[in-house]
């Protein structure tokens, strides 16, 4: 190859580099973007779960405590207003809990969370028609919190399915 067809061609792809790498930086930029982008989706999404998660850990065990309060002051006859007002804030907040994270959360997590509710809400209803002095035969306050003790295995594999989920494996 002669001199002048190296010098041309040498030309040619500096012309051609000159031309070209602005387009190539724009869209490695474009693609860094787009990766960032990204990432920092997958870091809201894991927050907004870890914050689901966070939210309906605390209200059903705090609906939890407050059921088994209730039964042990039914039981004992000194069941007042605020205790039912209490309690009524503490169902309202758990159920709120479950409807915001029912958008976010894995199916797995929901299902651990329905078996929890199914203890919680029958109970709820046991104490309330004992309150209201509507009991069912069979049903007593002391009854009410041997059932409520079938819940704390389940709260603790909610958890345990939260945690899973979030990636914390200890």
């Amino acid at each position: 190859m002669s001199t002048a067809i190296v010098a041309m061609l040498t030309a040619a792809v500096g012309v051609l580099g000159t031309l070209f790498a602005p387009a190539l930086s724009h869209r490695a930029m474009a693609r860094q973007r787009a990766e960032e982008l990204r990432a920092e989706d997958r870091r809201r999404r894991f927050e907004d779960r870890r914050a689901a998660y966070t939210a309906m850990n605390r209200a059903s065990r705090q609906f939890h405590t407050l059921l088994k309060d209730a039964l042990h002051r039914i039981r004992d006859g000194v069941y007042t207003d605020e205790d039912r007002n209490q309690l009524e804030e503490a169902r309202r907040d758990y159920r709120d809990r479950y409807a915001e994270a029912q958008m976010i959360v894995p199916e797995r997590v929901l299902a651990a969370s329905r078996d929890v509710n199914a203890v919680l809400a029958e109970i709820d209803a046991t104490a309330k028609r004992i309150d209201r002095g509507r009991a069912r035969d069979g049903e007593t306050a002391e009854g009410a919190l041997a059932e409520l003790k079938h819940v704390e295995p389940r709260l603790s594999a909610m958890r345990g399915v939260m945690r899973a989920d979030l990636g914390i494996t200890d």
